[in-house]
């Protein structure tokens, strides 16, 4: 509390500090730094793996993992089923994890099952199921997001965001 300043008038939004806005700004550098270096390495990688992974695989543990992947699905939804019932922000975070699940369980139902019987009804749950039901979640998040009270580039501070804990 000590990083905020009174706002003036009664009811207006506190003034952030100095201190405070940079060390937000500096966060948001060096995560922007971070996440530009992995995308860079991820290049070479990807193109690595296309060059030199084999076509086809005898895969072993298959059952735990698409199990696994199945329970981690299952723990993201339920969590967003409780998160939204409770009517917590979190919600967000949980909901947009449940998407990109669902995403790549589309992908990976669907790329797996290449030239096997399994292709089309794989197809038809990406198509009907999973991937509409991704899009509506990230619709709802990104409306979730746009309504969020968001610290103001002046550099004042709504009364949710006093604590300092949304400072990256």
């Amino acid at each position: 509390m000590s990083d905020l300043k009174a706002g003036g008038p009664q009811g207006a939004a506190p003034v952030a500090s100095p201190e405070l806005l940079e060390r937000s700004r500096r966060h948001r550098r060096h995560t922007l730094e971070l996440l530009t270096v992995c995308a860079v390495a991820l290049v070479p990688w990807t193109v690595l793996l296309a060059l030199t992974l084999p076509s086809g695989y005898k895969v072993h543990h298959w059952r735990v993992a698409w199990v696994g992947f199945d329970v981690l699905l299952l723990i993201a939804m339920a969590a967003t089923v409780l998160l939204g019932w409770l009517r917590h922000r979190a919600v967000i975070v949980a909901g947009l994890a449940t998407a990109v699940l669902l995403i790549g369980d589309a992908w990976f139902d669907v790329s797996l099952s290449f030239g096997t019987s399994e292709v089309w009804p794989a197809a038809a749950l990406a198509v009907f199921g999973e991937l509409p039901l991704a899009g509506y979640l990230l619709h709802r998040v990104m409306r979730m997001i746009s309504l969020a009270q968001w610290p103001h580039p002046g550099g004042t501070l709504t009364g949710e965001q006093q604590d300092g804990s949304r400072d990256c």
